[in-house]
């Protein structure tokens, strides 16, 4: 009896929620800002041009404002009902972030700061031991702290209009085949969102986490790997320990993931999108294949050596 209560009490959120996204009107996205990190390409370049499409004004924060991608986006947003502006957005920088934020605030449509879609990331392959200090600390000053900060920006305005803060996770933050830095972030972010989900309920603010599957075909985030190049940025130390041939199965067997990501990031995208304009937002949403979902399940729910040995034999095949 007892277990059967307690059964509902938990679903009863799950419930309330489902019925208040079928049942709210939707959000209207004219008048309200939004402002993407990492729009040069990927999913940051498809959701600023679904948000104009939709009528959002939106800032599309690009690593290289002069750079291809971002003209694309300009020439693409040329015509349509919402606005767009294209800034330069150095996530790792403070003066960027300072800078887009004093943007923002003197271009505020009239129902002022709705969103931000902390995007921007990079990705690469290599076992730890081969990867050198500087790299993790670029890793975590892009993927992770790069995020922290921009949202520490603008969290004022955040929480003075009640807005939402999106979160390009991954499905590597529960586990991790080869790139092991990248997962590294992704898993820091997750728990970073965690606390700030919690926090921010009192002020209206939602913070949702979009964590795609392998589309790496979609967002160009990791190209295919050289084990040429791999080897000769190895030390001395490494090369006594992994072999030329150790370092080309592993290119070759990361390389082969790579190949099977979807190139359709529009999965992705509709995911954030109802992540800003649902009026119940989920606080996870998992963009992933079948098989990559079950993955998730076995590393989650499983005892550390279950996780271990399926993650062996993946790596053994």
């Amino acid at each position: 009896m007892w277990a059967v209560v307690a059964l509902l009490l938990l679903l009863l959120p799950l419930l309330l929620a489902r019925l208040r996204r079928r049942t709210a009107l939707p959000l209207e996205p004219a008048g309200r800002a939004v402002l993407i990190t990492g729009c040069d390409s990927g999913f940051g370049h498809l959701l600023a041009l679904r948000l104009y499409r939709l009528g959002f004004t939106v800032f599309a924060g690009c690593l290289c404002p002069s750079g291809e991608g971002a003209r694309r986006l300009q020439r693409e947003a040329a015509v349509g009902p919402g606005h767009l502006q294209v800034l330069r957005l150095d996530v790792t920088r403070d003066r960027d972030v300072l800078a887009a934020k004093e943007l923002v605030l003197s271009h505020l449509p009239e129902r002022g700061f709705w969103g931000l879609v902390n995007n921007a990331g990079i990705s690469t392959f290599g076992e730890t031991g081969w990867l050198s200090m500087e790299k993790y600390e670029k890793f975590a000053d892009v993927n992770l702290l790069g995020s922290i900060r921009t949202t520490l920006a603008f969290l004022p305005l955040l929480r003075k209009y009640k807005g939402r803060i999106v979160f390009m996770s991954s499905i590597i933050a529960y586990f991790a085949l080869g790139n092991g830095i990248y997962s590294m972030t992704k898993a820091a972010i997750e728990k970073f969102c965690d606390a700030l989900r919690l926090e921010m309920k009192k002020f209206g603010v939602q913070v949702c986490i979009v964590q795609p599957g392998n589309y790496a075909r979609s967002t160009q985030i990791q190209p295919p790997v050289s084990a040429e190049e791999i080897w000769n940025e190895l030390s001395e130390e490494e090369k006594a320990v992994y072999n030329k041939e150790y370092v080309q199965e592993r290119a070759k067997f990361f390389n082969s993931i790579l190949s099977e990501g979807s190139p359709n990031g529009s999965e992705v995208v509709d995911a954030m999108v109802d992540a800003l304009m649902s009026p119940a937002p989920k606080a996870r949403y998992m963009v992933a294949k079948l098989k990559e979902k079950a993955l998730v399940f076995v590393c989650t729910l499983f005892p550390t050596v279950v996780m271990d040995s399926v993650l062996s034999y993946a790596l053994s095949n």
